[in-house]
């Protein structure tokens, strides 16, 4: 299994986890970007700038290396951190992204069958010509901290479609409310939604603002989540997918460590009303069963960067509509 442009950060000289263990030497490649095309992208020296271990499927920094060090973030090491106390936070200048090939890979995302649900927007697809895609959410759903739009989930799910389906042309519109929670996304509606241009499916993607300290409880997140597909199929007449969302970072202060439970109201919100529903949460956490959040967070709290949205992007493409 060939995995390409996996993020990680690298503390001093400790070991680092990828993904899978079982790496066939000679295969990895460490840089400095997501994609190896990109205009100043460094390419590291295995030996020089670190070291591999293939069984253990890690990776680690020499003394002399030229990998930034993680533990010169301002974040790193802090416990229960208030965000706002620590101006210009990011890790994006410390990632690396390896390429390599493992003999015990595995699929990212667990099957899918939302058939049922996606029947129009099946037809729409197998009929070709402009398929229009709406996303509506929070910053996540925007499409935050991906480095370039394309490498934002959405645009990966909408290029997946137009392999999948010959002769489709899929354009989406985001219309989300960064920052907001799913209480807003009814609120205003009208002001964000109310814009698509005639959708023929839309992407819901709310949670991790509901999540956080204050927030409202799972039971009414998944309440909201309903009355949403319900407004998006009344005004707009297009099928819906919602969508769960991921742990942030356990060290920040606001948030309720409760993920779970939101990810898991949007699976029975999608029940309860009937559409499509995509299992982000079970790809992040099958991830961090080896890695650490700060590998995966673009601002070390709650977006996700290139390798995230990527990740998103397998969840929806597990789906089979």
């Amino acid at each position: 299994m060939r995995v390409c442009g996996e993020s990680l950060v690298l503390v001093k000289c400790e070991p680092a986890n990828l993904c899978f263990d079982q790496i066939v030497e000679g295969s990895p490649v460490l840089r400095s970007t997501f994609s190896a095309h990109k205009e100043g992208s460094v390419v590291y020296t295995e030996g020089v700038d670190y070291v591999v271990d293939h069984v253990a499927g890690t990776i680690h920094r020499t003394p002399a290396s030229h990998i930034p060090d993680f533990s010169t973030n301002m974040l790193y090491g802090q416990q229960d951190f208030d965000h706002e106390r620590f101006p210009g936070f990011s890790n994006h200048a410390w990632f690396v992204f390896a390429d390599y090939t493992t003999t015990n890979g595995q699929p990212w995302a667990r099957p899918n069958d939302q058939t049922q649900a996606m029947g129009a927007t099946h037809r729409k697809l197998e009929a070709g010509g402009t398929f229009r895609v709406a996303t509506y959410g929070d910053s996540i759903t925007a499409g935050g901290e991906a480095s370039e739009p394309r490498y934002r989930f959405q645009q990966r799910f909408a290029h997946y479609l137009e392999k999948q389906f010959a002769g489709v042309k899929v354009e989406v519109q985001d219309v989300s409310i960064s920052g907001y929670s799913s209480q807003q996304g009814i609120d205003w509606f009208d002001r964000y939604m109310g814009t698509a241009d005639q959708p023929d499916l839309a992407l819901v993607g709310f949670g991790m603002n509901d999540h956080n300290i204050g927030g409202p409880e799972p039971a009414l997140f998944q309440a909201n989540l309903v009355t949403i597909v319900k407004m998006i199929r009344a005004q707009k007449g297009a099928d819906v997918i919602l969508f769960s969302a991921f742990p942030p970072n356990d060290d920040w202060h606001y948030g309720s460590h409760r993920m779970d439970r939101f990810a898991d109201a949007t699976r029975q919100a999608a029940a309860e009303a009937g559409c499509g529903y995509v299992d982000v949460w079970s790809t992040w956490e099958m991830v961090l069963r080896r890695k650490s959040p700060s590998s995966l967070l673009g601002n070390n709290i709650n977006h996700p960067n290139d390798f995230g949205h990527w990740l998103y992007a397998q969840a929806f493409e597990a789906m089979r509509i």
